[in-house]
């Protein structure tokens, strides 16, 4: 259950959806450098949701095993960020990355480390557009891969803490003409969203004021 003060109201979603994209479209535009070649990203959705309800999410979708790039953020809000794809879709990633030309194993023996910085350009990009548009700074981690299915990503369990909130985002990614579905997901506790709302309040606040 998302508390009342917590829940984004639909105009402060539409705020952080459109900062979200803009930062997604900074990170396509940064990937399309890397691979020389088009690359498409968006986030058709978001929505705030319990840790369990997001790993629910994930597992109604995707019967694979699943593979994450994971940083951690610190700065007026703070949390841990997710950039999820379905072990198959993080392959076929690494293909459309490093172009078709290398062999199986030779992609293998490099996935680890062309996921990290597929995540680290995508995280950083989202995490550093909110930061500069809502006026605040944000640090972050260098990127780790983990994998599991989403109760493990999201650390869900009998005595996971009760008020882990996620902010889930689908997004649609094309990139060498191959459609790549994942999912990025911010981890906060209640403190760090309550602190997001007012942010974005203050965002609104300013972009209506500069309208009038």
């Amino acid at each position: 259950m998302i508390p009342d003060d917590i829940a984004l109201q639909e105009l402060e979603r539409d705020a952080l959806t459109e900062i979200v994209n803009i930062g997604v479209s900074r990170a396509a535009s940064n990937l399309r450098k890397m691979v020389a070649d088009q690359v498409i990203l968006s986030v058709p959705s978001m929505e705030v949701v319990t840790k369990r309800r997001a790993a629910r999410l994930i597992a109604e979708r995707e019967v694979s095993d699943l593979i994450a790039v994971r940083q951690d953020f610190a700065g007026t809000f703070s949390g841990r960020a997710l950039l999820i794809f379905p072990q198959s879709n993080s392959l076929e990633l690494v293909r459309a990355v490093t172009g078709d030309e290398m062999s199986p194993a030779e992609i293998a023996d490099i996935e680890h480390e062309a996921l990290a910085e597929t995540g680290n350009i995508i995280l950083n990009s989202c995490l550093a557009t909110m930061a500069n548009m809502l006026q605040r700074s944000l640090t972050m981690t260098v990127p780790h891969i983990v994998r599991g299915d989403g109760s493990s990503l999201f650390e869900v369990g009998d005595d996971a803490a009760s008020d882990g909130l996620v902010l889930f985002l689908y997004i649609d990614f094309a990139i060498r003409q191959r459609d790549i579905r994942g999912y990025i997901a911010m981890v906060m506790d209640l403190p760090s969203l309550a602190a997001l709302k007012l942010l974005l309040a203050e965002f609104i606040e300013r972009i209506v004021g500069n309208a009038a």
